[in-house]
């Protein structure tokens, strides 16, 4: 008996016509979106600059070279870019700006660095199988984390140094060097001088010696590692980078002819002002302290939470090795925890970032507030805040870009 095979005879399927093919309505819709956005960035472009123009404000970022005619707090003839230029109301609108994005700047980073430190201590500390402590460390999360971040700078700005416990500027408070008369810590409800450093010299070679010896550090750091990796033995890659920071830096010192002096702060004879020393005034310390402990917070609750996505079988095996809690977490639990805290950490860097347009309210002079002062003496608004968009944009693109580097670098690659 045979069996017959049949092939089985193709349908042809109709095709729809173009005006209700998927494929076609998707390219169409993206099209006719791509159009509308700017055509009403046209309309609203056009809008600008014709009323701009009918108000005589000018339309070209000229107002930057003309002198700004504005002082700026606790910046009596300062440096707008270390050693290069100090400001005062004579100096072009350019100057200003770049003296808001220092401000902002040294905000942001001190800022970053106290939440990272005090988010990872909060975060362990919520573990922690000390009843007070993990208590002190709730109350500490529950507290900062539902208070509005302008409330808390607020607080800093009027309760702790306005009109907190510290003395007024011609009280001070001096701490001193111990076993000399120079003063370590100048404190007072205004600005608080520490010890600095005064120019005496060209720091052009020096900062060029010190880049490239962070340069061969960070070289010497990767040589370190591969030498853990082959050998087993302990790299001590932090300890070998530091040393060679610190000799490029000695090196950079001598080499340069010692371009700089070491200055301490001083209470002026009328105990008026603060001389020599590093000056930090009371809306840097709010607007940093307070950001730092309210970002900390939420910090906290993200190392809280990855450290227990770590499986339990991990402390087990290093609790099985005989290892200490410290050393267990240092060297088993926070390297995987950190894989899983850095992308939202890098979130709420970015959020301190931007929060730091808040220094407004404590006087601090950071880029949004100087922009503000800028445009109420007749500056206009639009370039003016464009340049302030800007500023942000490239603060927040540069932190998610060096972090997600890092945080590619971090994750663990199947083979």
């Amino acid at each position: 008996m045979t069996t017959e095979t049949q092939e089985p005879q193709r349908r042809e399927v109709a095709r729809p016509p173009f005006y209700r093919d998927v494929r076609v309505i998707r390219v169409v819709g993206q099209i006719l979106a791509v159009v509308a956005v700017v055509g009403i960035g046209f309309w609203l472009t056009r809008n600008l600059f014709s009323n701009m123009n009918r108000l005589g404000i000018s339309t070209s970022f000229n107002f930057l070279f003309g002198p700004t005619n504005t002082a700026i707090p606790f910046c009596d003839n300062c440096w707008v870019i270390p050693y290069q230029f100090r400001f005062d109301p004579r100096s072009p609108v350019w100057q200003m700006v770049l003296v808001g994005v220092k401000n902002t700047f040294l905000a942001a980073f001190f800022g970053i660095i106290l939440a990272s430190v005090m988010g990872l201590l909060v975060g362990i500390s919520r573990l922690s199988e000390n009843w007070l402590v993990a208590r002190l460390a709730t109350v500490y999360v529950e507290f900062f984390r539902n208070i509005p971040p302008l409330v808390i700078i607020i607080f800093f700005g009027a309760a702790v140094f306005t009109a907190g416990p510290f003395p007024i500027l011609s009280e001070s408070w001096e701490i001193n060097f111990p076993a000399t008369d120079n003063n370590l810590l100048i404190i007072n409800n205004d600005k608080w001088g520490i010890p600095g450093f005064t120019s005496t010299g060209s720091l052009v070679v020096f900062w060029a010696i010190l880049i490239i010896g962070v340069v061969v550090a960070a070289y010497v750091w990767r040589r370190r590692t591969k030498f853990f990796e082959q050998t087993g033995q302990p790299h001590h890659r932090v300890l070998w980078f530091t040393g060679v920071v610190l000799a490029s830096l000695v090196l950079a010192y001598f080499v340069t002819g010692q371009p700089f002096d070491m200055s301490w702060p001083v209470i002026s004879e009328n105990r008026r002002r603060i001389d020599g020393g590093f000056i930090v005034n009371w809306g840097f310390m709010s607007i940093a302290g307070a950001l730092g402990l309210y970002t900390a917070s939420h910090i906290g609750e993200i190392i809280r939470g990855s450290i227990l996505a770590v499986p339990n079988g991990q402390s087990e095996a290093a609790n099985a090795v005989a290892l200490s809690a410290s050393q267990r977490y240092r060297y088993v639990v926070l390297p995987q925890a950190t894989r899983i805290a850095l992308p939202p950490t890098i979130n709420q860097y970015l959020n301190l970032v931007k929060n730091t347009s808040l220094g407004t309210a404590v006087a601090y002079a950071e880029i949004t507030s100087l922009t503000k002062t800028s445009v109420g003496n007749g500056r206009p608004a639009f370039q003016s805040f464009i340049i302030v968009m800007a500023v942000y944009l490239v603060f927040s693109l540069t932190i998610s870009l060096v972090l997600n580097l890092v945080n590619r670098r971090m994750q663990l690659v199947s083979r």
